[in-house]
């Protein structure tokens, strides 16, 4: 009998937190309990971050499922059981997958960290406190018009919207502030998930707390009928809003199922925000362990490109090696076969699929200048003709490639693929960005469109056009970008799979995060208000009379 992801977490017995703190020479007066498997851990003086920094990334994900977190985490354990001093740096899950259709972020099967339901769930509130801190400004946003509007904030360009970490969408499009003037200045207006929060990525990015009240200072949350920008620090909001986050900005320590270190914060999705765990966690891992394996968030398109060149350009992060997951099922679909036929040798379909894992694999290395092996997450009807298919396709770029059986056996099932990453990770590497920040707004979202992407035009709606202009004209143009578009293709159409050609990305809208220093630009038809599916995986979770929870995953 196959048990289940939270059948297996809660069959281990888990190290009480100070131990695995000890393990990474974290001293007890930096920790602050949240029971005996949780801890928060304080910001201790700056140190130097020695480790090695392994990025875990994957193909364009598809229904069958890539296991990129699976992987992230075994390869934690497997770097510990060929006797490396490993900690994980991931992000924290958003309730919005868990109660959908996408699931945790905690690992799987004997790859997992724990307690994966605390973590899974409400863990130690971050995501609440963030909710909290974004639906404050609103409020004193709103407030501000009531009480007499002394900024002359134009309502009709109010750009700040609420949010709730949950998929709503209901949501997406409502009218508010309606029945007479006590109850604030009608509007239309919308909800975002909290992952999608400005708020999400500036605790992400901030270096540290004074640095956070920094960013939320510069938050613009609307425009003043003269055009002028109006921020958070105008409406003097940035000292509450950090005392509602001065503990989330700590970072969460927790443990894998073989009491490997796990850090785990912050959790901006990569299809509409930039996809990584915060600086902290990841400068943390770095200066307590020699190898940090962390991961960015869907395709490597996505959550990659963001990774290097957000995350990496403004913390000054260098990865010293990359993990490129795939698997034969998600290659096969990616090569026109549906998920029902998976199970069928077709090595066609794997060879029509390649595409995609090749043009990852081109950005990693020609792009990005990193070195790169490629995971193969082995699934039991996987045939040797199929996967020696992946194999002869990577040797001819002069790749490794690797299989990794993490989810039957943990550690153990990684050994290989952690060999083959120390080995990377002590390669000189030749670090670099997609692009340069000197480059115009419009030039930057042309080159990750066709360098990255590989679309033959970039196509800018007149609105669009416009605001570009207004944003370089505020002094926004050497901002990175935070492309907002579908994990499932290269293109921005979820249903171009492989490596489209030939085909333009649309830029239907763009904003300034001010606070978080980057601009988001939106394309095709990506959602910042996820919606549940026809069955929410929320029916299957339930809680006996004694208080333990079933049926997640």
């Amino acid at each position: 009998m196959t048990l289940s992801d939270i059948e297996i977490a809660q069959q281990v017995e888990m190290e009480n937190i100070t131990k695995i703190a000890e393990k990474l020479g974290i001293p007890a007066e930096d920790l602050e309990m949240y029971g005996n498997y949780k801890a928060k851990i304080k910001p201790s003086a700056a140190k130097n971050q020695n480790g090695k920094l392994i990025l875990v990334t994957a193909i364009s994900p598809t229904p069958a499922g890539e296991g990129k977190t699976t992987t992230a985490v075994g390869l934690a354990d497997a770097l510990g059981k060929i006797g490396k001093k490993a900690a994980i740096a991931l992000r924290e899950p958003s309730l919005g997958p868990v109660f959908g259709i996408k699931g945790g972020a905690a690992g799987g099967g004997y790859a997992q960290v724990v307690p994966m339901e605390d973590i899974n769930l409400h863990f130690t509130g971050d995501f609440h406190a963030i909710s909290a801190a974004n639906n404050l400004l609103a409020a004193m946003l709103d407030n501000h018009i009531h009480q007499g509007n002394t900024l002359g904030i134009d309502s009709r360009q109010i750009t700040w919207k609420r949010v709730v970490d949950m998929n709503d969408r209901q949501l997406r499009h409502i009218v508010d502030g309606l029945q007479g003037r006590l109850n604030g200045v009608p509007r239309e207006d919308s909800f975002e998930i909290t992952v999608a929060s400005e708020i999400m990525a500036i605790l992400c990015l901030a270096a540290d707390l004074a640095d956070l009240k920094r960013r939320l200072e510069k938050i613009i949350v609307a425009y003043s009928f003269t055009g002028n920008p109006i921020t958070c620090g105008d409406l003097k909001a940035a000292g509450a809003m950090t005392a509602l986050l001065k503990d989330a900005i700590k970072p969460n320590l927790v443990q894998t199922l073989e009491q490997t270190p796990a850090f785990i914060h912050g959790g901006p999705f990569a299809n509409i925000a930039h996809g990584c765990n915060s600086v902290q966690a990841t400068k943390m891992a770095l200066q307590y362990a020699d190898y940090a394996v962390t991961e960015a968030g869907f395709g490597a398109d996505l959550g990659a490109e963001k990774f290097m060149d957000i995350k990496c350009r403004l913390a000054d992060l260098k990865p010293d090696a990359a993990v490129l997951v795939a698997t034969i099922r998600a290659l096969k679909m990616h090569g026109g076969v549906p998920k029902t036929d998976l199970a069928t040798e077709n090595v066609a379909a794997v060879l029509a699929g390649l595409p995609n894992l090749e043009r990852h694999l081109h950005n990693l290395q020609e792009n990005f200048g990193l070195s790169v092996v490629v995971c193969i997450n082995q699934f039991p009807d996987d045939t040797p003709a199929e996967l020696a298919a992946v194999k002869d396709a990577c040797q001819k770029r002069g790749v490794a490639v690797v299989l990794s059986n993490v989810w039957g056996k943990g550690g153990a099932g990684g050994i290989e693929l952690a060999e083959k990453v120390v080995e990377l990770a002590e390669m000189k590497s030749n670090v670099k960005f997609a692009y340069e920040t000197e480059l115009s707004l419009v030039e930057k979202i042309e080159t990750i469109a066709k360098k990255i992407y590989g679309a033959s035009d970039v196509e800018f709606t007149p609105v669009v056009k416009r605001e570009l202009t207004k944003l370089t004209e505020l002094g926004f143009a050497d901002y990175p970008i935070c492309m907002a578009k579908t994990q499932y293709s290269f293109s921005d159409n979820p249903n171009l799979l492989g490596a489209p050609t030939d085909f333009t990305i649309t830029i239907r809208s763009v904003k300034v995060s001010a606070g978080a220093g980057f601009i988001v630009a939106l394309t095709g038809n990506i959602m910042t208000m996820p919606g549940l599916p026809k069955k929410p995986a929320a029916e299957n979770i339930d809680v006996d009379a004694a208080g333990n929870i079933t049926g997640l995953f």
